[in-house]
Formats: structure tokens, sequence, C-alpha cells
């Protein structure tokens, strides 16, 4: 019986890149019916682990242009998702903060996601579980190079 050859890295990394491209996707798709857009969703989680940014520095830390992140903390502060605060010390800066609602919006998408994926995962094998602990680290410390 032939023996499979190895993968070359550059399949690894195809492979790798359509894997996790198609969970995110897919992950997306759960939560559709949930308040927030993918930009939005970016925006309100800086927030919560940031807290307080100016529409700027969102912009910087999102990668976005400055009008592009103005349209989107529009929409934000228009649901009631966050607010606009005037700065301790700059009047001329906005801060823009996380409200309860975001925050809740906020949980609602990750509780939707969480729940698709356990549901998944409880498909998987006992094996296939203890594979995809196993490789956990690995992701992990690609996930912050």
């Amino acid at each position: 019986m032939p023996s499979t050859p190895p993968p070359t890295f550059d399949s690894v990394v195809v492979d790798f890149t359509v894997a996790v491209g198609g969970l995110i996707r897919r992950m997306r798709s759960e939560v559709r019916a949930t308040d927030l857009n993918l930009s939005e969703a970016a925006v309100i989680t800086r927030l919560e682990r940031d807290g307080s940014m100016t529409t700027a520095a969102l912009a910087r830390a999102e990668a976005m242009t400055p009008q592009s992140m103005g349209a989107v903390v529009l929409q934000l502060e228009r649901g009631g998702f966050i607010r606009r605060e005037p700065h301790p010390t700059d009047g001329r800066q906005m801060p823009v903060t996380l409200t309860e609602a975001g925050l809740a919006a906020r949980r609602r998408q990750q509780a939707a996601k969480r729940a698709w994926l356990a549901e998944a995962m409880e498909r998987l094998t006992p094996a296939e579980l203890q594979l995809l602990n196993d490789v956990l680290p690995v992701i992990r410390r690609l996930a912050e190079d």
C-alpha cells in the first residue's frame, strides 16, 4: 500500500487558511440575526476590552479610515450601543463609551456563536475532541505572533 507523501508547507498554509476561514464564516452566519455587523461588533469588542476611545483612536486600532469608523460609530450611537461623552481635559474630543445595551448585544452575539460551536463540537468523537484540544496551544501561538 503506497504511503501518502507528507504535506508541503504551502499546502498546509492554504488548507489551514481555508479551514479557519470556513469556520469563521459559519460562526458569523449563525449570528446574522443579532444586532451587530462585523465592524460594529469589532468596535464594541474593542471598547469592552480597552475602554473609552476617540473615533480616531478606534479607526487606528481597527485599521479603518476615520470616515468609515465615523459611520460605524454613528450607527452604533443611533442604536444606543455606545455614547459619546466629553473628554475630561480636552473639550475638542468626544470619546466613545460602551453602553449597557452595547454590552448586552455583544454578549448575545458571543452566546450565539458559542452555542453553535458547542452544538457542532458535540458531534465530534472523543479522539477528535482530544486532537482539537491538543492543537489549541499552537493556534493560540499563531494568533499571538
